[in-house]
C-alpha cells in the first residue's frame, strides 16, 4: 500500500500544477493596444494585480501601483497607465508608447 501510495503522490502534484496553471490562464485577459510607435500586446492578471508585455524584445512584468485615475502599473522603471481604452507607456518618466488604444474593447 505504501508502495502505490509513493507512486501516485507525483501524480497528484502533477496535477495540481496543472490546475493552477489552468486557473491562472483563465484569470489573465490578453489586450491589444493600437500604439503611435506599434502594436502592444499585454496580459492583464486582476488576481495577481500586475500586467506583463513585451518591450525592446524583454518581457516586462508591472504590479499595481497607486493611481489617482485609471489603473497604473510599475515595476520602477516601467509604467504602464490605462484609463478606459487607451493606455500610456513610460520609462523613467518618459513616454515610450503613446496614444495606446485598445483594440475590440469587451463592453
Amino acid at each position: 500500500m505504501k508502495k502505490q501510495l509513493i507512486a501516485i503522490i507525483p501524480f497528484m502534484l502533477a496535477g495540481c500544477s496543472y490546475y493552477n496553471q489552468f486557473v491562472e490562464r483563465m484569470q489573465t485577459d490578453k489586450l491589444e493596444y493600437q500604439c503611435d510607435e506599434k502594436p502592444l500586446t499585454v496580459k492583464l492578471n486582476n488576481t495577481r494585480e500586475e500586467v506583463s508585455f513585451i518591450y525592446d524584445n524583454q518581457p516586462r512584468t508591472l504590479k499595481q501601483g497607486l493611481s489617482a485615475s485609471g489603473a497604473r502599473y510599475t515595476d520602477g522603471v516601467y509604467v504602464f497607465w490605462s484609463k478606459g481604452d487607451s493606455a500610456t507607456v513610460y520609462k523613467r518618466d518618459r513616454i515610450v508608447l503613446n496614444n495606446c488604444q485598445l483594440q475590440n474593447p469587451q463592453r
